[in-house]
């Protein structure tokens, strides 16, 4: 998993059907080696522009939405509040 910032909304006329119905959006990954680096995500937590959120990639993404056979790499599965920090 990985944290990242969703900066805008994604929209496709033309897509796969087994996309239809899921919200796409653009985000920036933050932390970490990767930051900076931007993805497409589908999100299924109705997470807003702006909010820091946590993505699951690969067979993992598809799993949250049910169908291993899906066209999709990463998903939002949370809403990060706070950070903590640890020690």
């Amino acid at each position: 998993m990985i944290t990242a910032k969703l900066i805008d909304n994604i929209w496709a006329t033309r897509k796969a059907e087994s996309l239809n119905g899921y919200k796409l959006m653009l985000a920036e990954v933050i932390g970490g080696n990767s930051a900076g680096e931007r993805m497409i995500v589908v999100d299924i937590i109705s997470a807003g522009i702006g909010d820091r959120v946590i993505v699951c990639q690969g067979s993992s993404a598809r799993r949250m939405l049910g169908d291993d056979n899906i066209p999709v790499d990463a998903v939002v599965v949370g809403i990060i509040d706070e950070d903590c920090t640890f020690g």
